[in-house]
């Protein structure tokens, strides 16, 4: 993931960017533990909540991979097709790794 042309897109400057990443990686691991745990207790609502926040968020920030394994997961919830929305969340979860990996490789 080129962060530079990510901040540009955004008209942000670098430090901004990478502030509001930092951010974006935050909220999402605990949204996705919200989701997950929601799932567990098949509280759907709650999950396809926590799934719209994700794909919003990463939306607003140009992460379209996060943003369309999010909109996988939150049709599949209201679909009430869990196993495609755990493998969507598994997505979510390598895709944010990655972004984890992409910042912390920019930082150096």
């Amino acid at each position: 993931m080129d962060l530079k042309q990510l901040a540009a897109r955004l008209e942000l400057e670098e430090d901004e960017f990478l502030e509001m990443m930092n951010l974006f990686v935050e909220v999402t691991e605990s949204d996705l533990r919200k989701l997950q745990s929601a799932m567990e207790r098949e509280e759907l609502q709650e999950a396809v909540f926590a799934a719209h926040s994700i794909k919003g968020a990463a939306a607003n920030l140009g992460l379209t991979g996060i943003s369309e394994k999010a909109k996988r997961a939150e049709a599949a919830l209201r679909g009430r097709q869990l196993d495609e929305a755990r493998e969507a969340v598994r997505g979510i979860q390598e895709k944010l790794f990655e972004v984890t990996r992409d910042l912390s490789q920019g930082e150096r």
